[in-house]
């Protein structure tokens, strides 16, 4: 290990700071003297929320399982006459809406009536959310033991049994019901993406489209009605591209969309005539040198002129922090690869494996997915 630099003015001003706020005798002050008593308020209570973050979450994932919110979408209710509908006692359900609204889920309404709030509405109108959080039991019972997690001590976990595609041997070979809980819980997440993506990049200015990693065709399908002139091909595990050729015979979208099963990781992708090539919530998912090696085959299998699009959670942009580093860093040390990237480092794997002129594309919104766009030149 090299020398460290000194200290920097910054460095040892945070010491102070940190030494002063840590004292006992100066919390009580700030407590109490006027113009620093907000700002304490504001850490106690930000102190206060960490400490109870997992209690919140339970909140939420018992509003969820019970589907308050689609109860409460129908109309406000009082508490006697939701508890037979949620198969709880009076008490229980008012102590489950007095939570709900401390956390701005729900809000009471006229005649003691309980309505939904602006993030209970705002769940209830997106059920890919919904199912994430009903997904969530196995995040938690991965992390009742974050120490263990962290030290690679806590053995197989939950989530990896639930995306084997990330660390089994031969993912290629995994049977169709093994791919069915994902698949659908990937196909509900892609709604809330798939909007923003078309919105960033001009799909119609494209003949042939291949989605790396498509799932069971859902974003492929919404691409179909935004580009009607666009030839598709989605490239995933033969289980899963199974999954997708149904789904576009459902929407009858055979004449122009086709499946194509393989392992990405192992398989060339079948990309020689496709003039865009898209990654939709799929490098996050793998470590750095399987990143590399994916888009190493990509460029050797794409023609020259093409584009290719990565659309995932990035890491490094103002607002995705906890999102990033928090959430996914927990996420996918439980699930076995994968990081969130900032966008120069997907730009640094980018040039490395022979991509140029790669750019940022502007979405709606960040924390979801961002987007880079590279040409194959």
């Amino acid at each position: 290990m090299g020398v460290l630099p000194p200290l920097t003015l910054r460095d040892r001003l945070a010491a102070w700071r940190n030494r002063l706020v840590g004292s006992r005798r100066f919390q009580l002050f700030a407590a109490a003297f006027p113009l620093t008593r907000p700002i304490a308020a504001r850490q106690s209570s930000a102190l206060f929320d960490l400490c109870a973050g997992f209690v919140y979450a339970q909140v939420l994932a018992a509003c969820v399982q019970l589907e308050l919110f689609r109860l409460l979408g129908d109309g406000p209710a009082t508490a006697g006459a939701l508890a037979p509908r949620l198969r709880l006692s009076e008490a229980a359900t008012e102590r489950l809406l007095k939570a709900a609204a401390a956390l701005k889920l729900v809000e009471r309404r006229s005649g003691g009536r309980w309505g939904l709030a602006m993030l209970g509405a705002a769940l209830d109108g997106n059920p890919g959310v919904a199912r994430m959080i009903a997904h969530h039991h196995m995040l938690y019972a991965d992390l009742a033991d974050p120490v263990a997690l962290l030290r690679g001590e806590s053995g197989p976990t939950a989530l990896s049994r639930f995306w084997p595609y990330a660390t089994a041997g031969d993912p290629a070979a995994e049977p169709g019901e093994q791919v069915a809980a994902y698949s659908a819980l990937m196909a509900e997440s892609q709604h809330l993406v798939a909007d923003d993506i078309l919105a960033a990049h001009d799909f119609r200015q494209h003949a042939r489209l291949l989605d790396i990693g498509g799932g069971d065709g859902t974003f492929l399908t919404k691409v179909a009605r935004h580009a009607p002139a666009l030839d598709l091909t989605l490239f995933d595990l033969p289980a899963v591209a199974e999954r997708a050729r149904a789904r576009f015979a459902a929407e009858g979208l055979e004449a122009r969309a086709r499946a194509v099963g393989g392992d990405m990781h192992r398989d060339p992708p079948p990309a020689a005539t496709a003039d865009l090539v898209t990654l939709v919530r799929v490098l996050h998912d793998h470590d750095d040198a399987a990143v590399a090696a994916l888009l190493a085959r990509l460029h050797a299998a794409m023609a020259p002129g093409s584009t290719l699009l990565i659309a995932e959670p990035m890491a490094g942009l103002p607002g995705t922090e906890r999102m990033a580093d928090a959430y996914f860093g927990f996420y996918l040390l439980a699930m076995g690869s994968g990081r969130a990237r900032t966008p120069a480092e997907l730009t640094r794997l980018l040039a490395e494996a022979g991509f140029s002129d790669a750019k940022p594309l502007r979405t709606r919104r960040p924390l979801l997915t961002a987007a880079i766009s590279v040409r194959r030149t």
